[in-house]
């Protein structure tokens, strides 16, 4: 009973964590309403196209930070697997913020904390892939993506599919689904690259 306690107890305070919008909070206090600007998205992606690289990495930094937390906490009460559920609930919390009507982001710097902080180096390789595909690219979303898929093949090949391999296919189709908009537009050859504004 005491454990299944703890689960609670992290998977709550792991969501409301997430449901701290760092892309609103910064961007509101820069004069912009995120929200409406853009891709019209809350996290670091399009924080960098309306507020500039300073503030998109300040949002990257402040999501960054709170999954970081969210694992850390899960890790002290019940080790890996609670860290595993403070990571998937800090990602639902920040896609779907209960303090800003579940209207969030896609998760990808937080993910980008979590992979590192749960399995460090399948987590450090996925993310060097992901900069190298976003660099070559210019598809924030492909890159992000692709860290995501990198991260579930190499978890599954070294920690094995149960529990730790569904753990990762969970974060990569949380990614996947927040993404489906981008993935529309990678096949149509319209998605927005860095340096364009957002297409309608």
């Amino acid at each position: 009973m005491i454990e299944i306690l703890k689960y609670l107890l992290v998977a709550i305070a792991a969501y409301l964590l997430g449901s701290f919008s760092t892309g609103i909070l910064v961007a509101n206090k820069l004069g912009h309403d995120i929200r409406s600007e853009g891709s019209k998205n809350t996290g670091a992606s399009n924080a960098l196209r309306v507020l500039g690289l300073k503030g998109g990495a300040i949002v990257f930094l402040g999501d960054f930070i709170k999954a970081s937390i969210a694992v850390m906490i899960g890790h002290l009460l019940l080790g890996m697997n609670g860290a595993m559920v403070g990571g998937l609930c800090v990602v639902l919390g920040h896609n779907w913020p209960i303090f800003f009507g579940f209207k969030g982001g896609k998760g990808i710097a937080c993910s980008a904390a979590i992979v590192l902080l749960t399995f460090w180096w399948q987590g450090l390789i996925a993310i060097v892939i992901c900069l190298a595909v976003i660099y070559f690219t210019r598809y924030i979303s492909l890159g992000s993506m692709t860290m995501l898929f990198i991260f579930f093949i190499l978890v599954t090949i070294t920690a094995g599919i149960w529990p730790f391999g569904l753990w990762a296919f969970v974060l990569l189709a949380l990614g996947v689904w927040r993404h489906r908009a981008n993935i529309e537009r990678l096949k149509n050859g319209t998605e927005n690259k860095i340096g364009q504004k957002a297409k309608a």
